[in-house]
């Protein structure tokens, strides 16, 4: 199951805050898979085969903080598994362009992690986050809502289909071998296939 976090809305669509949504439904363009919305979950769903294994995507049409609920309501009615769940979102803390994934950690700020961390109870669950950089002078809150710049924009799709393509490497290989790739060259996806 993967979830990208992010603000429902056109004004949202393209702003740094979304960038979780966008690998994820970057995700969904790749294998076809197609949205709908299920007020059950107070989300946008997508489900479908991709290899031998069914693939779970959310995206919450709730805020961001309270991002959690849908995550909550999805899981328990489809019984996800939490090691199954991998959580895409936006990091300040890493440059843009650059990926980190965790097993687990915590929420570090992050309104939507901290709403599913709250709602799940617990933070044992997987998270890929997606660097958006520092805002510098600029307040966080209107930093993170603002669309990238001229210069992030030109590198932004490589970025998200980097995003996808470790997801979609998440189906293939094992999460330690997925994680140590993508923190140790952060610039690059995973290699699948491996001894192919």
């Amino acid at each position: 199951m993967f979830v990208g976090l992010g603000n429902p809305g056109a004004q949202y669509e393209h702003t740094r805050h979304n960038i979780g949504r966008m690998v994820v439904e970057a995700f969904a363009r790749r294998f076809g898979l197609t949205w709908k919305e299920d007020r059950r979950f107070i989300a946008n769903t997508a489900r479908g085969v991709v290899g031998v294994d069914t693939v779970h995507l959310l995206l919450p049409l709730t805020y961001m903080n309270l991002s959690g609920d849908a995550v909550r309501r999805y899981v328990d009615y489809f019984k996800i598994p939490l090691d199954s769940l991998v959580v895409v979102a936006d990091d300040i803390a890493l440059p843009f362009g650059r990926m980190r994934l965790r097993g687990v950690g915590s929420a570090g700020g992050h309104n939507g992690l901290k709403s599913v961390e709250g709602c799940l109870q617990t933070a044992g669950y997987k998270r890929l986050r997606m660097g958006i950089g520092q805002p510098g002078e600029a307040m966080l809150a209107v930093y993170v809502l603002e669309n990238f710049s001229y210069e992030e924009q030109q590198e932004l799709p490589k970025f998200i289909d980097r995003g996808a393509e470790t997801l979609m490497c998440l189906m293939k290989e094992s999460f330690s071998h997925v994680m140590t790739v993508v923190n140790t060259d952060l610039t690059k996806p995973p290699v699948t296939g491996r001894g192919e």
